[in-house]
């Protein structure tokens, strides 16, 4: 029989026991599901992607970069470009809700000068805090890094729609002056966290391969095309005004939730880890290659590099905005015999036609891009000629005596345009969107496609203030 060596068993299972100590000491790693990788300080093999431990592993990855299954962070980037533009699309197509119910003459008692500019305050309203807010955080980070600034937009916009359902829910007849400025200042809230959500996810976007800043651009074209069949549903099933908009905005609450749940799965895909780390590897080896010296962001080189694509696209929003919403929502019906019934005819022509053809125009560089970041600027200059088109409509803005002779009477020339103006809206961002990044160097694709949103919120801006001047130049232009 065999001598059992009880020193030799004891000495194994001490050794045993020390190897597992540093384990049960520390316990398990836990599972973080985060958003701000930037700063946490995770694992390199978490986030250089785990079994990376060498430069010939990079390589080889690099060769065959790891796929977007199922296209989950392209329908991500979808749903986010639906977030950044749904509080302004909100507030737009509720157009009947505010000038109409909470500030008209029947549930107030009173003709106020509110209703009757109410889209002009809503514009100024939204568009200043919004365009300050998108340039600002391209130089300065305001929040903290991406994942904070997206988050706490998120969370603020939220917070205000909550307040809007809650004066929705409030009869604000016997205040309407204080519901209008209440109003007035939730959006002025709204578009400071919007301008600096939408800005950081068009940056984030600029990371990735050419079609995903195209994505958010089709997100936020979807977002017109879903708030405006919102608007026709609540419209249709609910018994009154107040209903309506208190199902219409409990609607957008529910977007922006998915997309505050949403934020926190990217950092667990690997395709977009993958592009996250490339991008960090080309600024660490920029940094190496400059002796360790971290050099300033030369953001003026860089706008020089995408200024033709910037000047493409606030030409667009520019052009857009002019006529959309203000304009286009005040051409009247002629034909009272039209396929559509006056009931749904601004709903239908106006929201539902120029949102749901612009989200086409989103999807065609899909197909093909054609013109070139080169020739580009040409059809785009080219859509100034819609202004005068809807001019010449049956345009009939509130409280002003029309003296331009409408030569365009016709119910289905003016829904053709306006279907050619969204198309022509949405295809002609996305490309000049798409195309900003990539005039730069991968390591400033970011800061452009910051600045490309910067010069899309700029143009909205400079649109809708354009519009202005249409009430006038109808009432003062005659031959």
């Amino acid at each position: 029989m065999g001598k059992v060596n009880v020193n030799d068993d004891v000495v194994n299972n001490d050794a045993t026991a020390a190897e597992k100590r540093p384990f049960l000491e520390s316990g398990p790693e836990s599972v973080k599901l985060t958003p701000s990788w930037e700063d946490r300080n995770l694992p390199a093999a978490e986030l250089n992607l785990r079994g990376l431990e060498s430069d010939l592993d990079k390589a080889a990855l690099d060769m065959d970069p790891p796929p977007d299954r199922w296209n989950l962070v392209y329908l991500t980037f979808i749903l986010h470009g639906i977030g950044t533009l749904m509080p302004w699309n909100m507030f737009i197509t509720a157009k009947d809700y505010f000038v109409v119910y909470k500030l008209g003459q029947e549930y107030t008692g009173q003709n106020l000068t509110y209703a009757a500019n109410f889209l002009q305050f809503l514009g100024f309203a939204s568009q200043v805090p919004n365009v300050i807010f998108n340039w600002l955080n391209i130089f300065i980070q305001i929040g903290g890094s991406f994942s904070t600034r997206i988050i706490g937009g998120i969370l603020v916009e939220v917070a205000i729609f909550v307040l809007t359902v809650v004066l929705a829910m409030l009869d604000s007849s016997q205040w309407p002056g204080v519901f209008f400025w209440t109003t007035m200042g939730s959006v002025v809230i709204l578009n400071m966290a919007g301008g600096i959500y939408q800005n950081t996810v068009y940056g984030m976007a600029a990371k990735l391969p050419f079609k995903y800043t195209g994505a958010v651009v089709l997100g936020s074209n979807i977002s017109g095309t879903f708030t405006a069949v919102i608007n026709v549903i609540s419209l249709a099933l609910a018994p009154n005004a107040r209903t309506s908009a208190i199902y219409y905005f409990i609607a957008a609450l529910f977007i922006l939730l998915a997309c505050f749940d949403s934020f926190f799965a990217l950092p667990l895909n690997r395709f977009y880890r993958y592009n996250d780390q490339r991008i960090k590897r080309q600024e660490q080896e920029k940094s190496v290659a400059s002796g360790g010296i971290k050099a300033r962001t030369p953001y003026w080189i860089i706008f020089k590099k995408c200024y033709p694509q910037c000047l493409n696209v606030f030409l667009v929003f520019f052009v857009t905005l002019s006529i959309f919403p203000a304009v286009y929502s005040d051409i009247k019906m002629v034909d009272e015999d039209f396929i559509i019934p006056q009931r749904y005819f601004v709903a239908v022509c106006c929201f539902l036609s120029f949102n749901f053809f612009a989200m086409v125009g989103n999807m065609l560089p899909g197909l093909f891009t054609w013109p070139g970041p080169r020739f580009l600027w040409i059809p785009v200059v080219l859509r100034i000629l819609f202004v005068p088109f809807f001019l010449l409509c049956n345009y009939q803005p509130l409280g002003v005596t029309r003296a331009l002779p409408v030569l365009i009477a016709n119910d289905w020339a003016y829904w053709i345009g306006g279907i050619f103006l969204g198309v022509t809206s949405g295809y002609y961002s996305s490309l000049a969107m798409m195309y900003c990044p990539r005039t730069v160097e991968p390591e400033y694709a970011a800061t452009a496609g910051m600045f490309g949103a910067a010069c899309l919120i700029t143009g909205i801006f400079g649109g809708i203030n354009f519009s202005l001047i249409m009430p006038i130049l109808v009432e003062s232009i005659s031959f």
